[in-house]
């Protein structure tokens, strides 16, 4: 059996192709093997910031893999809650990552591949991309977190939309709605993803990890804990190495050479 997920690392950055043509669906095979490379990532302390993308051009991901659903109707429900669980659980392992991640949306982001890109902390949608949710049109919603990230990136009444009517919206259009951060000319997308994920290896990963986590669990917690919940971070952060290697060398104008420690 071929591998259908790619990484490939470089100084600092992981690069996560999914290759599954002709549209890179999100099969059970796809899902697993999403799992093992984050899980991998998770404890490779040379990769800072994540790419994740689709080959080709025609999509990122443009959904999951209809041809699976046949053999789920009937299944008891618990075997129905197992399955549906288990991509829950990849794109949690993604949102929870502790390292900064960029999906290059280069095609079609569509159903469990809009999900897949709401999982990432960045979105880059090549000017082409279409983005949406249409599982309503098989009598069916979104079942991997995009009834939940998708209201608490772009607010309710939008999400609901969407979600209702099923229709794809144009990258100009999700970047209207703050759907997606930039959109960039077709085939440029992997430039800009590249610049971008530079960039943040450049930084500190103890700092980027717990901007992370700051943000990501203190906005579902109340105003004051959110800032307790910072407050702690900062606190910790001061202990690391980076942190006295920042300072000295502002102190000495010199680039910082961060050791992530």
């Amino acid at each position: 059996m071929s591998q259908l997920v790619q990484l490939t690392k470089q100084d600092g950055v992981a690069t996560v192709i999914m290759d599954n043509p002709p549209m890179n669906v999100l099969s059970s095979q796809v899902s697993q093997e999403l799992k093992e490379v984050f899980t991998h990532l998770n404890e490779d302390s040379e990769v800072i910031a994540v790419i994740v993308t689709g080959t080709g051009e025609q999509a990122f991901m443009a959904g999951a893999d209809i041809k699976e659903f046949p053999s789920w109707v009937g299944l008891e429900k618990e075997e129905i809650r197992k399955i549906a669980r288990g991509n829950q659980e990849v794109f949690n392992l993604i949102e929870n990552l502790p390292k900064p991640t960029i999906a290059m949306l280069n095609g079609f982001t569509l159903g469990g591949g809009c999900e897949l890109a709401l999982a990432c902390d960045i979105r880059i949608a090549e000017e082409h991309a279409k983005l949406g949710l249409p599982e309503i049109k098989l009598g069916l919603f979104p079942g991997a977190g995009g009834t939940q990230r998708l209201p608490r990136l772009i607010g309710p009444a939008k999400a609901k939309e969407l979600m209702y009517l099923g229709n794809s919206i144009s990258a100009e259009e999700c970047l209207k709605i703050g759907l997606v951060n930039h959109v960039v000319p077709k085939g440029q997308g992997m430039e800009a993803a590249k610049s971008m994920a530079k960039k943040l290896a450049s930084h500190s990963l103890q700092s980027l990890s717990r901007i992370k986590k700051a943000v990501n669990e203190g906005t579902d917690q109340s105003f004051d804990s959110g800032l307790d919940l910072e407050l702690a971070l900062f606190v910790d952060v001061f202990g690391s190495d980076d942190v006295r290697e920042g300072v000295q060398a502002f102190i000495e104008k010199r680039q910082a050479k961060f050791t992530h420690k």
